[in-house]
């Protein structure tokens, strides 16, 4: 493990047909776009996991359902939390905060990004590691893949647009206002749309086995 005074929270929905992956139903419908979800959750607790770079722990969404984001913890031993707040960004905190109480760096992931490698991941702790505070690496629709933290900054999480081009753009405008030394990672992309999924399986044609021809 390289950086076993770090963690790695894994934001995950459980999947529930009708509530997750959305805006793939038109693609995917609304079974074949839950079981794409749970695909993206396994690949990406199983893979965190194989890499070795820090503790990797799952925080769930919705608090009444675990049953697989359960059974993954069970199987990597990761320690799984229910996601606490009232949105995105107070459960985002919770977590950040929790977790940098007992760890040296926290890094916030999600389950949609194949494109987030081991280098991309062990390039923000090293910034981190070389006494920057954050690093972020953005999302091509405005947001961000992933959200690297040395110390808890509660302004990083309240009254954000989530979901909105914005959320890039406001982080980086807030980290100056605080004076937070952010490091700032090239784009990446994630797989909201169904025009995401074409450009999923070029990068990786594997995932053609999980999705219908098309």
């Amino acid at each position: 493990m390289q950086f076993p005074n770090a963690r790695i929270l894994i934001f995950a929905k459980e999947p529930v047909v009708g509530r997750v992956k959305t805006r793939l139903i038109p693609a995917l419908g609304a079974e074949g776009a839950c079981q794409f979800h749970a695909d993206c959750l396994e690949h990406t607790v199983s893979t965190r996991n194989a890499e070795q770079i820090a503790p990797v722990d799952l925080v769930v969404t919705p608090a009444d359902q675990h049953r697989m984001c359960q059974k993954l913890a069970d199987k990597y031993a990761m320690t799984l939390y229910t996601q606490c707040g009232h949105d995105l960004g107070e459960r985002m905190a919770q977590a950040a905060e929790q977790a940098l109480r007992s760890a040296d760096y926290v890094l916030l992931t999600g389950t949609d990004s194949p494109a987030l490698t081991k280098v991309a991941i062990e390039y923000a702790l090293q910034q981190m590691v070389a006494g920057n505070d954050a690093v972020m690496i953005p999302a091509e629709d405005g947001g961000y893949v992933l959200l690297g933290l040395r110390r808890f900054i509660a302004e990083l999480f309240t009254d954000m647009p989530w979901g909105t081009e914005q959320v890039a753009e406001i982080t980086r405008k807030r980290c100056e206002e605080q004076g937070v030394t952010l490091v700032e990672c090239p784009l990446l992309w994630d797989v909201d749309r169904p025009e995401d999924l074409v450009r999923l399986i070029e990068f990786d044609s594997r995932w053609s086995q999980h999705l219908p021809r098309l």
